[in-house]
């Protein structure tokens, strides 16, 4: 089956994970000829390069074919696609190293090494001094956000990789990163821990992103959960953003809110993306604060 795809400008509103999920709805079958045009597009931010680099892993794992039209593409978004390493991953330029600048760099993670994980997130995420932290915080988010890449090699059940890609935004004074499965999903994984209830399978996808995010609840066997709870609480704190998308679930968390919802397009995977804000300030675990001398 033929079918070309006509990528617009992809900011990471609401509203555009929901044409990255619709991408998906359309070329998540078998044997799939499919040609990826940009003459619509004028910015992919992360989530969009994350989740397109993904999906063509997907359409060529499910026997398909993938074609880009380079000549479609503008020389500024093309510029940024070298940049970030995508386009030279996935074999559509000359294979040069990418030149990071402001970009956290397109990854694809094939199996679980926490090494190479975490020393990409400290390296490309937390360790350009956008956001001001402290050695022993950086290791406590670092730690935490590879518990994001765990689980999907854990139950994500995935026939292709974990996909990531960030950036830096001096202008809106915001730094982003995207990691992205396109495995089973949270709710699914949920719903299978509660199957010998004939109510599992009623649950929403909201309802169980809720059980999933909640302190000590977890499908795994060796009792650890999501383990996300340092990082909302420095999302607060930071004035930032998490977001989570798998199935039709949405969860929002910021300084006013943790909002579970259900939406009406559906991804079968999971989507996590972080939003920090680059401020003055400096940032520290309690544990490392030193009460300073009166005199």
């Amino acid at each position: 089956m033929k079918k070309t795809l006509s990528i617009p400008t992809i900011d990471d509103n609401a509203t555009d994970f929901d044409i990255l999920f619709n991408l998906w709805n359309q070329t998540n079958n078998d044997n799939m000829d499919v040609t990826f045009e940009f003459s619509n597009c004028n910015f992919l931010r992360q989530n969009a390069i994350a989740f397109l680099g993904g999906l063509i892993r997907l359409i060529q794992s499910k026997g398909g074919t993938v074609w880009f039209n380079l000549e479609s593409i503008s020389k500024t978004v093309k510029a940024n696609l070298e940049r970030n390493g995508f386009i030279p991953t996935l074999g559509l330029g000359n294979g040069s190293v990418p030149k990071t600048g402001n970009s956290i760099p397109y990854r694809e993670d094939s199996y679980q090494d926490k090494d190479v994980v975490v020393d990409y997130l400290k390296m490309y995420w937390l360790g350009q001094e956008w956001v001001h932290v402290s050695e022993m915080l950086k290791d406590a988010i670092v730690g935490t956000v590879w518990e994001i890449y765990a689980n999907a090699f854990e139950h994500g059940k995935s026939s292709v990789r974990i996909f990531s890609c960030g950036q830096h935004y001096p202008h809106r004074h915001e730094l982003k990163l995207t990691v992205v499965d396109f495995g089973a999903g949270i709710p699914s994984n949920v719903r299978l821990f509660f199957e010998p209830d004939p109510r599992a399978q009623s649950l929403n996808a909201a309802s169980c992103l809720k059980w999933a995010f909640q302190r000590g609840n977890t499908t795994k066997p060796d009792g650890r959960g999501l383990g996300l709870d340092l990082l909302k609480e420095f999302v607060k704190l930071n004035k930032g953003k998490l977001e989570i998308f798998s199935h039709e679930g949405y969860v929002i968390i910021d300084n006013k809110q943790e909002k579970f919802a259900n939406k009406t397009t559906f991804f079968e995977g999971t989507l996590v993306n972080i939003t920090f804000i680059c401020d003055e300030s400096h940032y520290r675990l309690v544990s490392e604060m030193v009460e300073e001398p009166l005199f």
